[in-house]
């Protein structure tokens, strides 16, 4: 063999190191990098066949970057409501342009922020993908995502579904004298004995009064209307007098609830054409027969336990927030909250071979194979961790370790060239 090889050996073992230190350095400056995956030197020799096993000829070394993309770093906990992290395998899903027609690529990386035009972005430009959810905040399209848009998000008025009483009816109460029909307490003919003001909205947000109106018609028995407590708010037609609905309860000798008509029954509303607000449908809930838990009747002044009503004023959005389950949810001063979108995590069968984009953005490879996407937690993703990012899956203490490694690698690679140098110095000196 010729003492070149040698020489070309020690060469390729500098350039070896060289690349090593690189991907070395490259994990320490990335250490707080959120997401960041580490590069890992792996070195194949490059040993020619030999010709006889009396000959060797030397090849030299190669290294080969390879990203530790399956090794999860640290969850810590953030302090931005739009942050999270993914614990256990898959990726966020972003894309390069805002309408989502740019290269798709996937991230660790769970750092986003809305920008002026209220698209979540990550730090370095690219575009949060998501499930556009439907007013009744399900999946429109679980095969297409758009970019996450928080900023075409207006105030919010959410309509009353559903009242709820608990209240005990005096039993010593006396009877209505006279004929009850239905409507008398709203046409004014006949006086309620206990009556209770509810306040519901409509589809606008507006407060309408109604009022739950009780007569006691026979021993156990007593008549209950709801009433609109401006009858100019509901439409004439459908409700003259502004009675909205009417019913029967009745009681058992213990006190507790027997029959109730009103029971999950639904009154439909129609507010006046003035109003222009939509239908509403309120479900009444006064408890259950057999139990104590709404309408009761025992000997004992009339009261009232609760009054629980849904639906809520217009809100203005004052938060935007990611939950555990991915879904995107936007906060009203109301206090109400509407999903958006559902944020698919994307898996795939060999995440190793993903290509890197930087340090903590990848896209896919045919080595990688085609992305799934599914809702956290499922079909193999990982869950979601709210308010929390990845941290860089570098270990400092064995990167330092490997510096110092590397570092005599490289010295020793140096020397073989001094050395395989002397030699051929003594060469030239026998030919002389």
């Amino acid at each position: 063999m010729s003492l070149f090889g040698s020489l070309y050996s020690g060469v390729s073992g500098l350039g070896a190191q060289s690349r090593a230190m690189s991907m070395i350095s490259d994990n320490v400056a990335n250490v707080n990098t959120t997401g960041y995956k580490g590069a890992v030197a792996q070195f194949a020799n490059m040993v020619t066949s030999k010709e006889s096993v009396s000959s060797y000829s030397p090849g030299g070394v190669r290294s080969i970057g390879a990203m530790s993309i399956s090794r999860q770093g640290l969850i810590q906990s953030s302090n931005s409501p739009t942050d999270a992290a993914i614990s256990g395998a898959g990726f966020f899903v972003m894309n390069s342009l805002p309408d989502g027609t740019g290269e798709q690529i996937y991230t660790r990386a769970g750092s986003f922020s809305p920008d002026f035009l209220g698209d979540l972005r990550s730090p370095s430009g690219f575009y949060l993908q998501g499930w556009l959810l439907d007013a009744d905040e399900n999946v429109v399209d679980v095969n297409q995502t758009e970019t996450v848009n928080v900023g075409n998000v207006n105030g919010l008025a959410t309509a009353t579904t559903n009242i709820s009483l608990g209240a005990n009816l005096d039993a010593d109460q006396a009877l209505h004298a006279g004929v009850y029909a239905a409507g008398d307490i709203a046409a004014g003919t006949v006086d309620a004995q206990f009556s209770r003001n509810v306040q519901v909205y409509d589809s606008l947000g507006r407060p309408q009064p109604v009022t739950m109106a009780f007569l006691k018609t026979a021993a156990n028995t007593w008549q209950v209307e709801l009433i609109a407590a401006d009858p100019t708010s509901v439409d004439a037609l459908a409700h003259p007098n502004g009675l909205l609905g009417t019913g029967t309860v009745t009681f058992n000798g213990d006190g507790s609830l027997a029959t109730n008509t009103l029971d999950g029954a639904t009154v439909n509303v129609t507010w006046a054409a003035a109003t222009g607000a939509d239908p509403s449908a309120l479900t009444l809930d006064l408890g259950s027969a057999g139990e104590t838990n709404g309408l009761t009747q025992f000997a004992s002044p009339t009261n009232v336990a609760f009054v629980q009503q849904n639906g809520a004023e217009v809100g203005e959005l004052n938060g935007v927030r990611i939950d555990e389950d991915g879904y995107v949810i936007a906060s009203f001063t109301n206090g109400e909250n509407r999903r958006l979108y559902q944020l698919p995590i994307a898996t795939f069968a060999n995440p190793s071979g993903l290509d890197p984009r930087s340090g903590n953005v990848f896209a896919q490879t045919e080595a990688s194979g085609a992305f799934n996407l599914r809702a956290a937690g499922r079909g193999g993703a990982g869950i979601l961790a709210p308010s929390a990012l990845e941290a860089a899956n570098v270990d400092l203490a064995d990167e330092f370790t490997k510096m110092i490694v590397t570092q005599r690698a490289y010295s020793a690679n140096a020397r073989v060239i001094t050395t395989t140098n002397t030699m051929l110095e003594e060469l030239i000196q026998i030919s002389r």
